[in-house]
């Protein structure tokens, strides 16, 4: 199938001082010097969406300017994103989770939204951005789950499409932990929309890259200063063949979405994995469902 690039990410510049043993510290402190700078512009925009909703005033141009966001943030971390395949649209996308990074190189490859656990929406700053951009907020309990599902699949029915990560936490992008049944109830209901399963590599041809995963007792900041110092993560997105979900339950949903991914990344399919890595037992939920909106009218771009 053709595929899609992202120049913009793809191609970031190798920065004066990038070495393969490591980076110029000069050059991871302008990076994050870039990355305050953008989290800055972030506020104040959202701050700016947050008085023109106040004021009744529509705000179109929202799914746009957040795929720039993440467009954008790419770019200052020096991720080089590879994208391959063909977007279905719209479509409930279910992707395997190794990073907070996953939120902002989906969301750099079109106007997509996510499902994120309820508790994000009260963290300071980042709960009301990732309102302000439509994220569907999952609560605990099996009742609520079925909400996010008829939720999901009203906001896909009407032409966006939504991401979900349905291991429900983060790995080292070794394995596949199993895929949460209950999250693909959207993909069941009358004019459900396609399942599409997204699988992400980060490193490149060789052995997952060690800096991406966000696992175990790891703190964002500790991992964003990592990944400042990298000379330059690789990171690959594949769009997978979407799957008909006539005939199937949500259990089958599920297997079949993950054993497409695992096929794609060559990880063994459920049930022929050994005993978990150390890294990944005190694995990390699942909860930056974060900063995208929706795709309207089935819009993809080139992270350009």
């Amino acid at each position: 199938m053709p595929g899609i690039s992202s120049p913009a990410c793809r191609n970031a510049e190798r920065e004066p001082g990038m070495r393969s043993s490591g980076l110029n510290p000069a050059v991871a402190l302008w990076r994050a010097l870039r990355v305050a700078e953008h989290l800055a512009a972030g506020a104040v925009v959202g701050l700016g969406v947050a008085l023109l909703r106040r004021l009744g005033l529509r705000c179109d141009w929202l799914p746009g300017l957040v795929c720039w966001w993440h467009r954008r943030l790419c770019r200052c971390l020096a991720l080089r994103v590879e994208a391959r395949g063909e977007p279905a649209h719209p479509a409930l996308l279910v992707a395997n989770h190794v990073s907070w990074l996953d939120i902002p190189v989906l969301g750099a490859l079109g106007e997509v939204g996510f499902l994120s656990k309820a508790e994000v929406r009260r963290w300071p700053l980042v709960g009301r951005m990732s309102l302000l951009a439509g994220t569907v907020f999952l609560r605990r309990g099996a009742h609520q789950t079925a909400a996010a599902g008829q939720q999901l699949a009203a906001v896909v029915r009407s032409g966006r499409s939504m991401v979900m990560f349905p291991e429900g936490t983060t790995t080292d992008g070794r394995r596949l932990l199993p895929f949460h049944p209950r999250l693909f109830a959207a993909a069941l209901v009358p004019g459900a929309p396609w399942v599409q399963p997204v699988a992400i590599r980060y490193g490149d041809d060789g052995a997952p890259d060690a800096v991406a995963p966000f696992v175990g007792d790891d703190n964002l900041l500790r991992h964003l200063l990592r990944v400042l110092r990298h000379p330059g993560l690789s990171v690959r997105v594949t769009w997978l063949a979407p799957i008909d979900s006539a005939g199937r339950d949500r259990r089958g949903l599920a297997e079949a979405a993950r054993d497409a991914i695992g096929a794609q990344l060559g990880l063994p399919p459920a049930g022929c994995q050994g005993p978990a890595p150390a890294t990944i037992q005190a694995a990390r939920p699942a909860q930056f469902g974060m900063m995208a909106d929706a795709l309207p009218s089935g819009r993809w771009r080139d992270a350009a």
